[in-house]
């Protein structure tokens, strides 16, 4: 699955354009990699988001092409937010 689908479908992000420019802008790692939005995302890839001055660390843990907002957390584990 795409990298900007996965953070829309899991509700990381809550647009997938806002996804797209954010992958753009280079603030998201996938595995300690800078991540295109178009990059391929494999259950157990450890992603990285910047918020301005806060990440977020998640695992993904399943990937489905369309969940309801209250299972999108069941996608994936945060392992570290500051």
């Amino acid at each position: 699955m795409r990298l900007d689908k996965f953070l829309k479908v899991s509700r990381l992000i809550k647009r997938r354009t806002v996804a797209k420019d954010i992958c753009t802008a280079g603030k998201v790692r996938v595995n300690d990699r800078v991540a295109k939005a178009g990059t391929e995302v494999a259950v157990g890839d450890r992603l990285e988001i910047s918020f301005g001055e806060k990440t977020l660390s998640v695992k993904v843990l399943d990937l489905r092409e369309t969940v309801r907002a209250n299972e999108a957390d069941e996608l994936y584990q945060v392992i570290h937010q500051s």
